[in-house]
């Protein structure tokens, strides 16, 4: 059984001379090759697929811009449902944990030929629902999967559905390179319109113009919080930091992340495309010799733009290369890529679920479930409060 170590209590630390002003936290760590942030658990999460057991966290704020909710009122809304798909269960049970409810109780099997059947095995007439899929690798099974769970909440009189949808499948096809090219993520955004989904919550969507495809309304947050809130407990010296951008598409994204970390210089790998998944870096915008480089971009599919970022890095002078994103989507090679040594660390979320042949004792999984239950309390109680921080990007 794996065991974590917290503290019993959140710390709040004043930054030494130097160092950065960002806010610390109460952290805990698992000793061994997997490290993962989680929510407040209520009750230890059981796996059928022999995965240890996540240990009780009691009393403890993590991460600290948010806290769990003990609303009796809530609790005791019958009125709300919230289901989960196969894509990412265990993420679905931390929001549902997070918010003081329990999932509720869907039957989804697959037939011999490959059909997708679901079933809800409670009423939800009448309720606002909302659906919790991922569509992740598979990507075309777990789209399929949450086109008939929202068909299934209308056929059942649902009030309202909501999909909400930590990572977006094809958002990276959202808009023409070359003639003759389809525009799926718009194609995508039509299906689950017409399908019955009366509002989306998606969770650092690739581009920002795909809000734009939905006819319907839009919850975009970023998971750069729950990042920054991790490496708010790194004791690294505000002057020695650098983020970098990737590539020139995530200026916007890395400027964000700069600014929020003490102001931080920002630096751009320049990379050259020549083919899909493969990339050729070109050069460095910005300085990073003697410094601490934090890469920051939205996703990680095959590594090859980030790994060859940070050779780059290296050869400029880069004293440690740290590698974040919110969704690791790690096709192959990237577990290869990502484990050569060339990061100190590579911090992701978990949006996506990772496969235990895909652990490295450089990778830190981080937590949404409380970025996303809270949301979801948000857009059920009509309100927004000062949440509006975690749904922008906050440039000026």
């Amino acid at each position: 059984m794996t065991s974590l170590v917290f503290s019993s209590s959140v710390v709040t630390r004043s930054s030494p001379a130097g160092a950065s002003s960002l806010l610390a936290h109460s952290r805990f760590r698992l000793p061994l090759r997997k490290r993962i942030m989680m929510c407040k658990l209520v009750e230890p999460l059981n796996y059928d697929n022999g995965k240890p057991c996540i240990p009780v966290i009691n009393e403890q704020r993590f991460p600290s811009f948010l806290s769990l909710k003990q609303e009796t009122d809530r609790k005791n809304d019958r009125r709300f449902r919230i289901f989960s798909g196969t894509a990412n269960k265990t993420l679905s049970e931390e929001i549902a944990c997070y918010m003081g409810l329990e999932l509720g109780k869907i039957k989804i099997k697959r037939f011999a030929d490959g059909e997708i059947y679901v079933q809800l095995q409670e009423s939800v007439r009448g309720c606002d629902v909302y659906l919790v899929q991922p569509t992740c690798p598979p990507a075309n099974e777990n789209l399929m999967e949450l086109l008939i769970m929202i068909d299934a909440c209308r056929r059942a009189s649902a009030k309202n559905i909501t999909a909400v949808i930590p990572y977006f499948g094809y958002a990276r096809a959202d808009r023409k390179t070359q003639g003759r090219e389809s525009i799926a993520a718009k194609l995508v955004a039509n299906l689950i319109t017409e399908a019955g989904a009366n509002r989306v919550l998606a969770c650092d969507l690739h581009s920002g113009q795909s809000m734009g495809y939905f006819d319907i309304p839009v919850d975009h947050v970023y998971g750069q919080p729950v990042i920054l809130d991790y490496l708010a407990s790194k004791t690294i010296c505000s002057n020695d930091l650098v983020v970098v951008s990737p590539d020139v598409g995530g200026v916007a994204r890395a400027r964000a992340f700069a600014k929020k970390m003490s102001d931080a210089p920002l630096a751009i790998v320049d990379k050259r495309r020549h083919g899909h998944n493969v990339a050729e870096v070109m050069n460095l915008i910005g300085d990073v010799r003697g410094k601490v480089a934090i890469m920051v971009d939205d996703m990680i599919d095959t590594a090859g733009t980030i790994t060859k970022g940070a050779q780059l890095l290296h050869q400029e002078g880069a004293r440690e290369v740290y590698a974040c994103c919110t969704h690791a989507v790690f096709s192959p090679p990237a577990i290869e890529n990502l484990s050569s040594g060339l990061f100190q660390e590579v911090i992701i979320t978990n949006t996506i679920p990772v496969k235990d042949e895909n652990y490295f004792p450089q990778l830190t999984v981080l937590s949404v479930s409380n970025l996303l239950g809270e949301t979801i309390w948000r857009v059920h109680d009509d309100c927004s409060g000062t949440f509006e921080t975690y749904s922008s990007l906050g440039i000026d």
